[in-house]
């Protein structure tokens, strides 16, 4: 072994049992997998994990000091076991996460000086986008999401719910040293091509055939809450607006409902649908000018 057990845990050979301790429970923090996302942390926590085990031990640490490698017959040190005479992971991280753990800071995030500041727990929380149909921002209902460990669960979208909320599923996140943390449904709302949203209000193109702009009437609209009928005055002109009054998004922070609009585009007729003499008197009576 190139590197000797003191040397892993940046202690001298003289190191007191109350330094190499201490050496142990920093690099162990810092290194941990939970914490430390580099790709050889994994291993170089079981190497100070093993080292410990020895050093920590006043009968092995005088063969290490005695024979060096070779009292581990070939083997790999680190394989070792982590059941440490006074001190094992439990204990650490009892005191790392939950707090009043002798000798360590006592506090969650406190480690006492010895962790540079360290005060914030690794997030467990994790975020996964979900799309709904315009329909269901609209009134809300019933939707079921497949996640990304493949499992399918149904979920309550609430009446009015915009594009970016997000929805918490409450632990459906990471687990880690007895934590767990929560799923935010980032939501993605499918736009609709009949429907152009403004705030809380929403609008709707309607279809006007000729004769009823000019004579009126009445018409009925499937929107995606009912159907509503509409009563339209001669003479209607084209891009005129007809309020539904609460048939938009509902406000969930105001608890108010927005309008629905019915915006009209009047339909000329094709000319050589119509009867000729029809043609002929619009083609002589109809004003050439405004």
């Amino acid at each position: 072994m190139s590197k000797s057990l003191y040397d892993i845990l940046d202690v001298p050979e003289t190191a007191s049992q109350s330094e190499i301790k201490k050496a142990y429970r920093k690099l162990a923090r810092q290194y941990h997998p939970d914490i430390n996302k580099s790709p050889d942390a994994e291993e170089k926590f079981k190497e100070i994990n093993g080292a410990y085990e020895i050093l920590s031990d006043e009968k092995k640490r005088s063969q290490y000091d005695q024979f060096g490698d070779s009292m581990f017959g070939g083997q790999d040190f680190s394989n070792y076991s982590r059941s440490h005479n006074d001190i094992d992971l439990d204990e650490i991280f009892k005191s790392f996460f939950g707090g009043g753990a002798g000798g360590f800071g006592g506090g969650r995030g406190n480690f006492g000086g010895g962790f540079g500041g360290f005060q914030q727990e690794r997030n467990l929380d994790i975020e996964q986008k979900i799309f709904i149909t315009f329909r269901t921002s609209l009134v809300g209902g019933k939707e079921s999401i497949r996640l990304r460990n493949g499992e399918s669960v149904d979920i309550n979208i609430p009446q009015g719910i915009r594009d970016g909320e997000k929805l918490r599923l409450k632990g459906r996140g990471e687990k880690s040293g007895g934590r767990i943390g929560d799923l935010f449904l980032i939501v993605n709302i499918q736009p609709h091509p009949d429907y152009v949203v403004d705030g809380d209000d929403i609008t709707k193109t309607v279809q006007l055939p000729l004769h009823t702009a000019l004579f009126g009437g009445e018409i009925s609209v499937e929107t995606l809450q009912k159907d509503v009928k509409i009563k339209i005055p001669a003479g209607v002109k084209n891009g005129q607006k007809f309020r539904i009054r609460d048939g938009g998004l509902y406000n969930r922070k105001s608890k108010i409902t927005g309008n629905l609009y019915l915006k009209v585009e009047v339909i000329l007729p094709k000319i050589d649908t119509l009867d000729p003499t029809l043609v002929k008197i619009m083609e002589d009576k109809l004003p050439k000018e405004l």
